[in-house]
């Protein structure tokens, strides 16, 4: 069971880490590559919308009717779908909203270097913002990793390109603060270790009582939080950091890539 859980452990980590790469961009690239960055977050949306209807729910649904009937076990899939996304829709009302985390940021702010300490504040709330996102992330990554490697490593990737704006986000403005690059590269470091974590916690508290049951309602609660997360964050920044239509190609080409995977791999 404990080589079972090295691998969604490494991918929960590697996807929390991005948020690392997102700093590492703000401090080395000269400027925002507006349109790949578009692309990309579109495709990581289309990848997890495809993966929450396509697999998610079809294997929690499959795993529940078997337990419960296909009715019943329809109704519990469909319910445990609207409780996650009740539960990261709760959590995102929660934060604080001094500084919206999913706001578009450009490299190209990183230039000015102006020393505000209060700006310290801001960027703080925003790690504190992205650190408690991320810990329903990392029970999804988790999650599906347990249940299928393949899809675990689909999603890891996405969650992965999605955290990378998120490390833009909490690094500008705590550069801004303090001037040092080191600060602004360990806060953003540190938000994005709540997915490995969140799936730490995940197993601790539903390993015992790990049941068909439980793991289907899992699964279907998982694709609630990714859908979630595609609608509420990863589209509307998609489109903020292009033209709509670049964030469009995106979501296209991630179900496409997707399909042809899962396709590939049965």
């Amino acid at each position: 069971m404990q080589q079972n859980m090295l691998l969604p452990l490494l991918l929960t980590l590697g996807a929390g880490m991005a948020t690392g790469i997102g700093s590492t961009i703000a401090f080395l690239a000269r400027r925002t590559n507006r349109r790949l960055l578009s692309f990309s977050l579109g495709l990581s949306g289309g990848v997890m919308v495809y993966v929450s209807f396509m697999e998610l729910m079809r294997q929690a649904d499959g795993a529940l009717a078997a337990v419960w009937g296909e009715r019943l076990g329809s109704l519990w899939c469909v319910a445990s779908f609207f409780l996650g996304m009740l539960l990261i829709g709760v959590i995102d009302r929660l934060v604080p909203t001094v500084e919206n985390p999913h706001e578009a940021h450009a490299v190209e702010e990183m230039r000015h270097r102006p020393r505000n300490p209060k700006l310290m504040r801001m960027g703080l709330m925003a790690a504190l913002a992205i650190t408690i996102h991320n810990f329903p992330e990392g029970i999804a990554t988790f999650a599906s990793a347990m249940e299928n490697p393949t899809l675990g490593v689909a999603i890891a990737v996405a969650i992965a390109i999605h955290n990378i704006p998120e490390g833009i986000a909490v690094s500008v403005p705590i550069y801004y603060a303090t001037g040092s690059r080191m600060k602004a590269f360990g806060w953003s470091l540190l938000s994005g270790l709540a997915e490995p974590l969140g799936a730490l916690t995940a197993w601790l508290v539903l390993a015992p009582v790990m049941t068909p049951t439980v793991m289907g309602c899992l699964l279907a609660g998982v694709a609630g939080i990714m859908v979630f997360i595609s609608i509420d964050e990863l589209l509307p920044a998609a489109r903020e950091y292009g033209e709509a239509h670049t964030a469009i190609y995106g979501v296209a080409a991630g179900m496409a890539v997707m399909a042809a995977s899962l396709l590939l791999l049965k």
